[in-house]
């Protein structure tokens, strides 16, 4: 028998690491090749990783909730031998055998250049990112890993693949996972005094609640603070964070980190200007009514929505200029013979923007099921790195939350920013009466390097335009 690792893959697109969501296998199960082991979050997408081997879990490496480096082991298999050999194997010793080669084998890295697992098929070249080798513990298995979901009675000495080691040796280290580490820091637990009863004498989160614990209720037992643990754990979570806490500190990762850093990114090198403009809608809302009647178009989702980004495509049109992108290194403009139109969706991981491919090629009815799947796939979370990369002009919609107008943020290598208001029954002047109409703000931000004020003018009073006398969809086509 072999242990396989596999390592968190390279997922292109200049991401380094990724956030582990869920797994959804644990020490002991049986995988096959191809099945999805665990799912993890990127950038700004959830992917679910698939293994390339049959074999047992072995290990877990890292908890969820835990961001790993590309190229970091993340799971262990057992496999059967002679299975293969595209990833590092390394051989399973019994309890009994020295752990030396053991821990040789663990920071040997592959000699040849090995077959390494992308998000789709192989073919990267090996990570650089190298596993610092462990000290060797006597008695400890080769293999270190998470701890089971429940941790082994201390009066079961039959199980060898989770020795009880009494204590750390005088001045090593005590090997714990970062997240073990800063719980035991958060309840101001000292782990070199924690027994720890993982693999290969790792503290696991269990140990630290149970040192916890003990320390809490000091007459207690010490034979029963492994088993008080899980109940004293929530005890002890509560004090971390009681009710009266005027601050709570959220860890910067995933969908906001990224954020964060393009938005900032954006602001301060993109010159943004902003214009505005108010329009009576009635019209294009009465031919969206018209539209969902149209058998035609049964089934496809019809709505403010897609006709605003129909316009948005026309005036690009006629004004291909705004249609474009800052190229510093080179000190050009590029101009952009497609339309790859972005649209913002707030999903429950954060602020997202995928966007349409050649969305200027689509029909009426192909912008609406791109527009359906891209907004079905998003709030699912299944958005992946490639949906959201070369946009060129986005449409963000903030008038469903009742908003009149904003002044929105490039994305970044984008042209411009369409901010949608919301559309609202207010007093107008239509053909020289006051009326009752549906009115709306638009609110477009542009790179001011690429579009000056007339261009950008332009550009927004054409999207005004055809949104007030929607037949211009087909006029200006």
């Amino acid at each position: 028998m072999t242990i396989r690792e596999f390592k968190m893959p390279d997922v292109g697109e200049g991401l380094t690491e990724a956030e582990i969501l869920k797994w959804y296998v644990q020490p002991g199960d049986t995988v096959t090749d191809g099945q999805v082991v665990c799912e993890v979050e990127t950038a700004k997408a959830a992917v679910e990783l698939p293994i390339p081997f049959d074999g047992v879990v072995h290990a877990l490496l890292f908890e969820e909730g835990t961001t790993v480096d590309v190229g970091q082991v993340i799971i262990s298999v057992q496999t059967e031998a002679g299975a293969g050999a595209e990833a590092p194997v390394q051989e399973a010793a019994p309890a009994a055998a020295a752990a030396a080669p053991a821990v040789a084998a663990e920071a040997e890295e592959p000699a040849a250049a090995a077959r390494q697992p992308v998000l789709v098929g192989y073919g990267v070249s090996t990570a650089s990112t190298k596993r610092r080798p462990r000290k060797a513990v006597a008695g400890a298995p080769a293999q270190n890993g998470t701890a089971p979901a429940a941790p082994a009675a201390p009066a079961a000495p039959a199980a060898p693949v989770l020795p009880a080691v009494p204590a750390q040796p005088t001045g090593e280290r005590p090997l714990a996972k970062p997240p073990v580490r800063k719980l035991a820091k958060d309840l101001g637990i000292d782990l070199a005094s924690v027994v720890p009863t993982g693999d290969g004498g790792v503290v696991t989160r269990e140990d630290v609640h149970a040192a916890a614990a003990a320390a809490i209720a000091p007459q207690a037992v010490p034979a029963a603070a492994p088993a008080a643990a899980p109940v004293a754990a929530p005890a002890v979570q509560a004090a971390e964070a009681p009710a009266s806490a005027r601050e709570t500190r959220i860890p910067v990762k995933g969908v906001r980190k990224v954020t964060a850093q393009a938005m900032v990114g954006s602001a301060f090198t993109a010159p943004h200007v902003t214009e505005f403009i108010t329009l009576d809608v009635t019209r294009t809302m009465k031919l969206v009514q018209e539209l969902k009647d149209d058998p035609d178009l049964a089934g496809l989702r019809i709505n403010p929505l897609l006709l605003i980004a129909k316009a948005v495509l026309v005036a690009i049109r006629r004004n291909p200029d705004v249609n474009a992108s800052w190229d510093e290194a080179a000190q050009e403009i590029v101009l952009k013979h497609y339309v790859n139109l972005g649209i913002a969706a707030a999903t429950p991981r954060g602020l997202i923007v995928p966007n349409i491919k050649d969305a200027h090629a689509k029909t009426l009815g192909e912008l609406s099921t791109s527009l359906s799947e891209l907004v079905a796939t998003a709030r699912d979370g299944k958005t992946s790195p490639a949906d959201m990369q070369n946009g060129t002009i986005t449409i963000t919609n903030v008038g469903v939350f009742g908003v009149d107008t904003g002044t929105p943020i490039l994305n970044p290598g984008e042209s411009a920013i369409l901010a949608v208001g919301a559309i609202k029954l207010q007093p107008w002047v239509h053909k020289g009466k006051v009326k009752p109409r549906q009115v709306t703000t638009l609110a477009l931000s542009f790179d001011h390097r690429l579009i000056d004020g007339e261009l950008g003018s332009r550009f927004l009073a054409d999207i005004a335009a055809v949104l007030e006398h929607p037949r211009r969809l087909i006029t200006w086509s």
